[in-house]
């Protein structure tokens, strides 16, 4: 189950990150999750409640935010969705090629999994005047 060490990794990443800054609550961490990772939500939300447990991101949602992928292909100029991403391809990888011509291709979208934002409650910091 990779979606647990993937959580766990952005977990301490996280926690990191909010140390720098006078927090008080996090409220939701929203990820990114491109197509091509093929990691599941379900495991990876449940992954989420358990491993933060007990820390600052206790009580927060993790909200996901889906990435469709985006090819462009090196022969005809193609860019946009492939027209062939679907169907199970655990322990697979699957081949994307150009809508258009056939042709090999470059993703530009899909293969993230990046936290791109995290909504918290700072703590009140007195003003000094």
């Amino acid at each position: 189950m990779h979606e647990v060490s993937i959580i766990s990794s952005i977990i301490d990443s996280v926690l990191v990150e909010l140390g720098k800054h006078q927090v008080e609550k996090v409220e939701e961490v929203y990820l990114t999750l491109g197509s091509l990772t093929f990691l599941g939500e379900d495991q990876l939300e449940f992954a989420y409640d358990v491993l933060s447990k007990g820390t600052k991101l206790d009580g927060s949602k993790l909200v996901i935010e889906k990435e469709d992928v985006e090819i462009r292909c090196r022969s005809c100029g193609y860019q946009g969705p492939s027209d062939n991403v679907e169907g199970d391809f655990h322990g697979l990888v699957p081949i994307l090629q150009c809508p258009t011509c056939g042709e090999d291709v470059d993703v530009i979208k899909g293969k993230s999994c990046t936290v791109r934002s995290i909504r918290v409650v700072q703590k009140d910091v007195p003003v000094q005047g």
